[in-house]
């Protein structure tokens, strides 16, 4: 028996201030539906979610939910008051012995249930929102933007819940992997249209490319048949003025056809020159720490020549932003010592927008900044040594004249993401340093960020949680684990993963040759180990299990070994190969984990 539709969305239209942004959409959500909401910034991908949600009240057509079913939104800035935790307002509808959800999804997300809310952060509140529409397990979830606030640990958790779970769910994410990962449908909102195709994310790309080019040839047609008519009309259409009025009326129609033909949104004009050339070493570190209340970095040392791409990485809060302030000269170690090359010309991105006035206008925004230079006209700045009118540049970022003159306040995410980036391109410049700037932009926008590092001439110093951009823009990967740990590794997130994996499997051996000297039995006993003295019947059946998964975890390190060791896997199946990296990552992880708990059970049981 067919399941009826967990949502259904019939001819609904809705305009904000007498602009069109949808205009007879129809959609269905089906029970185990996993579909990526997608299109440009400003498409209104929020406001269809929120639509869905029921939360706006289109101006017509109709939203269907059938009875019982359950429709959760993940709220973008939720309102906490009357709640005097985060763990308060997370719970709110559940069963008193349901809390544990609550405390399994803040464990996984990395925020305190008992945190006082007025003490909470925004991305605190955000993670407890989300904390609540996973504890409620609705039949439909619907997520805009997860992720944002989330670091990797967190996004990985994230994801894996999704992967398992049985709900519908709807999501809206400009974190290519985590979509690809997710996604087994996409919804494409486009100029006020949304075009479903049933596949995930990873196709998407290459299906908008083929509309688009499908459009612009039947755009081209038309102009060519719109051309030959108008030609005939002039040359001929005196003689036969009464016998051809229907063709004259069939070319006043191909106009207005070809007038209703809504323009793509281009992609913003960016560019990034870099200036004079820096030192060919632009930072070195020599055994640098640095303690807080807790440790950031111990002995650290690390040399970043001219050209070098530098991804910093690892959970929040572990310090990354500060490891930056310490390589760029703007807080002083604790000890060990920080040299910058010469010539050095930096433009900051910061996580925090905090380079961002909230109540200035755009236009006061680029000519009031003491950064930029501006040029002898008050309505010119000069962008990378030529004269430019403000509004043409904020154009050139995708700005419209009318918000040149609004306060920054007004701005979404994506939009301050972009004056961020056209304050910074506006002066030369030979070493960026990127604070996570891929927060907010859509995918377009992100691929001509990363074309553009990669023909920057200068040195890049890169914060990010988006795995896919680490990938394709760092050479250089420094992993921070905490407790001042911080490792260098080549290469992006996948080449991190895959060489920590390696690192981890070399060092196993050498755990064992120690365990088996200190221990009266191998690392891995035989599979049937009889009940020890000491332990308690859990324990003793834990014991006797581990043999096997041990035994178990190793066949599949080995099987994915070697696969691994396949020199062109990463060319031919790069999805393959970061799929198996992660695999062994993990593998390796829980084989750790076995081996330490079977050692420590094995001493308990002597003792």
């Amino acid at each position: 028996m067919a399941h009826p539709p967990l949502l259904q969305l019939s001819d609904i239209s809705l305009t904000f201030g007498g602009n069109p942004v949808f205009d007879d959409l129809s959609l269905v959500v089906q029970p185990g539906d996993r579909v990526a909401l997608v299109g440009r910034n400003g498409s209104g991908k929020s406001t269809l979610m929120k639509v869905m949600a029921g939360l706006v009240e289109p101006d017509r057509g109709q939203r269907t939910v059938p009875p019982g079913a359950g429709v959760g939104y993940m709220e973008q800035d939720p309102d906490l008051s009357g709640f005097a935790t985060l763990g308060d307002y997370a719970s709110e509808g559940l069963e008193p012995g349901e809390m544990y959800r609550v405390e399994r999804a803040g464990e996984g997300l990395k925020f305190d249930p008992a945190r006082a809310v007025e003490t909470a952060s925004g991305g605190e509140r955000r993670r407890a929102a989300l904390a609540r529409l996973m504890a409620q397990e609705p039949d439909l979830m619907l997520l805009d933007e997860p992720t944002n606030h989330l670091d990797i640990e967190a996004i990985g958790w994230l994801e894996d819940e999704l992967k398992s779970t049985r709900r519908a769910f709807v999501l809206i994410s400009h974190d290519r992997r985590f979509l690809s990962e997710l996604t087994r449908a996409t919804l494409w909102i486009d100029r006020g249209a949304v075009r479903r195709r049933e596949q995930g994310f990873e196709g998407f790309e290459a299906w908008r490319d083929t509309v688009w080019a499908e459009e612009d040839e039947a755009r081209h047609k038309m102009d060519r048949k719109i051309k030959a008519e108008a030609k005939w009309a002039v040359e001929g259409i005196s003689a036969r003025r009464t016998r051809n009025q229907g063709r004259v009326r069939a070319l006043k129609a191909l106009r207005e056809e070809r007038a209703g033909m809504i323009r793509r949104q281009g992609t913003a004009a960016m560019d990034l020159t870099s200036g004079p050339q820096s030192g060919k070493r632009v930072i070195e570190a020599e055994a640098i720490s640095k303690t807080y209340d807790r440790p950031i970095v111990k002995d650290f040392s690390l040399r970043i020549m001219r050209g070098d791409r530098v991804a910093f990485v690892g959970p929040n809060g572990v310090g990354k932003t500060t490891l930056l302030k310490l390589l760029m000269g703007e807080e002083a170690p604790d000890s060990g010592t920080v040299r910058l090359g010469t010539n050095l010309l930096p433009a900051v991105f910061d996580q925090t927008r905090a380079r961002l006035d909230p109540d200035m206008t755009l236009w006061d925004s680029l000519t009031g900044d003491p950064d930029m230079r501006v040029s002898g006209k008050a309505d010119q700045i000069l962008v990378r040594g030529q004269p430019k009118h403000v509004v043409g540049y904020l154009k050139e970022f995708l700005f419209d004249e009318r918000q040149a003159r609004a306060p920054v306040r007004s701005l979404s995410g994506g939009e301050k993401a972009r004056l961020l980036l056209a304050k910074i391109m506006a002066r030369e410049s030979n070493l960026l340093v990127l604070d996570e700037p891929t927060n907010d932009l859509d995918v377009e926008t992100l691929d001509l960020l990363q074309d553009l590092l990669g023909d920057y001439d200068g040195t890049v110093l890169l914060v990010s949680h988006d795995r896919d951009f680490l990938d394709r823009v760092a050479t250089t990967t420094v992993a921070m684990e905490g407790d001042g740990r911080a490792t260098v590794y080549a290469g992006g997130w996948s080449d991190y993963r895959a060489q920590r994996a390696e690192g981890l499997a070399e060092r196993a051996p050498e755990r064992g040759k120690s365990a088996a000297k200190s221990a009266p039995k191998p690392v891995v006993p035989e599979a049937k180990t009889a009940p020890k003295a000491g332990l308690s019947f859990t324990e003793k059946h834990r014991l006797e299990a581990l043999p096997g998964e041990i035994a178990r975890l190793e066949a599949e390190i080995g099987k994915l070994n070697a696969l691994l060791t396949d020199p062109e896997l990463f060319t031919r199946e790069p999805v393959k190969f970061r799929k198996a990296t992660e695999a062994l990552a993990e593998r390796q992880a829980k084989l750790d984990a076995a081996e330490e708990e079977w050692l420590t059970l094995e001493e308990k049981a002597e003792g």
